[in-house]
């Protein structure tokens, strides 16, 4: 059996930028966690040596999905989803509690985070859903079994106090909004999150006092006048929701969640609290200046003046060694990457295959401008791994097995009738 028949048409352009993107990362963690540049490589008590056996074990999983036949994937997504949602109840009840969060499995001295894999679940159940024949928008029952399809999993993950993961789902609104869903409702979201932080900095009432001036200026216009009721609507709403801020920052979330906000927001100084990370990334990054120090020479990273530079800040290790120019090669290799999924998502001849293709891109991109945005003080830090970079096992295995099931589905393409 030759090649092509046993994996299809698989795209290796992309799975090229994969393979690089892995070896980047790989290096990267080499760098900031080996006592010196000639430590064994497969050292099992370093991190870079488990790094290497996960990187491994990824391949062999790659290769495996790559061998399964593309329609399994879409028969058994309910299956999927529905054993992942047993397993994150599970972790509930049975998993270890590692920096704060009840979401992990310990199995000796390896640790599996079941919340990682749930990602690509929630993506396979959402496209078999969507690509439902008579399933569209325009229905009811299609938003609020969508919602829970996607909210199901994210609370059981808000229930492991893991709220980074949590936040992943909302990258699915990407995957909805190109099967129909009103862009009214993403500008609703961008708008509320906008209020959302002026009313931390500035606080209720001069907000509500802004959006009554701001109404009062709309209506002088003529042809907004007679919709004075829509916008009186709009008014009542927007000066609730800017009322309801206090409460919600100060009784939903957690206090070491509020203080990171306040620190993104220049509000409070605590530079050797919540700020801590964040100022010693900017640090690092900052140090690397066009074309870094050079591999092996980050002396921030490599002396741990910054936390977590090979897990949560390893795009830290990446700015200080190699600088703009390294940053530079790595985000335009995940724009590629990105892009190309794009690209064959709309090629795709299934709705399953289309739908699964933009899950995959929204949930790549929303880790990958988090992390970044989150290492460079543009967002608050909530614990998301840059994938195929941050050390890990469950994580490098999850991004492994979500990209490479639409692969499989690419590949399959031709034999969709």
């Amino acid at each position: 059996m030759s090649r092509g028949s046993m994996f299809g048409k698989p795209d290796w352009f992309l799975i090229l930028v994969y393979l690089t993107l892995v070896l980047y990362g790989w290096l990267s963690i080499y760098s900031a966690s080996a006592p010196d540049q000639g430590a064994p490589i497969f050292e099992l008590s370093q991190r870079y040596g488990k790094q290497l056996l996960w990187i491994g074990l990824a391949l062999f999983l790659a290769f495996s999905i790559l061998l399964i036949d593309a329609k399994f994937f879409s028969t058994f997504a309910y299956a999927f989803y529905g054993a992942m949602m047993l397993v994150l109840i599970g972790v509930l009840v049975f998993g270890s509690t590692v920096a704060g969060s009840k979401s992990w499995f310990q199995f000796g001295t390896f640790a599996l985070q079941p919340a990682e894999f749930a990602k690509f679940a929630t993506a396979l159940a959402l496209a078999k859903f969507l690509s439902t024949r008579n399933v569209g928008f325009h229905q009811f029952q299609t938003k609020w079994k969508v919602l829970v399809l996607i909210g199901l999993p994210a609370a059981l993950i808000l229930l492991q106090n893991d709220t980074g993961s949590a936040l992943v789902y909302l990258a699915f609104i990407l995957v909805l909004f190109r099967e129909g869903l009103s862009g009214l409702i993403i500008i609703s979201g961008v708008v509320m999150t906008f209020l959302f932080i002026i009313t931390i900095i500035f606080g209720e009432l001069y907000v509500s006092a802004a959006l009554l001036a701001l109404t009062f200026l709309i209506l002088l216009f003529r042809r907004f006048r007679r919709q004075w009721k829509s916008i009186g609507v709009v008014l009542v709403l927007s000066v609730a929701f800017v009322f309801s801020v206090h409460t919600a920052f100060h009784k939903v979330l957690e206090p070491h969640q509020r203080v990171r906000i306040q620190v993104m927001l220049g509000l409070k100084k605590d530079p050797l609290g919540a700020g801590y990370n964040v100022n010693q990334a900017k640090i690092a990054i900052g140090s690397g200046g066009m074309d870094g120090k050079g591999y092996f020479k980050g002396m921030l990273t490599r002396n741990h003046f910054v936390p977590e530079q090979s897990t949560d800040f390893i795009f830290c290790t990446i700015g200080e060694e190699r600088g703009f120019l390294g940053v530079t090669v790595l985000i335009l290799l995940f724009i590629t990457m990105l892009l190309r999924i794009l690209f064959l998502a709309e090629r795709q001849r299934s709705d399953f295959g289309r739908i699964y293709g933009y899950g995959v891109a929204s949930v790549l991109f929303f880790h990958f401008a988090v992390n970044i945005a989150m290492t460079i003080g543009f967002a608050p830090v909530v614990g998301i791994p840059l994938p195929f970079f941050s050390y890990g096992g469950s994580s490098l295995w999850a991004f492994t097995i979500l990209l490479f099931i639409f692969i499989k589905q690419d590949a399959n393409r031709l034999n969709v009738l």
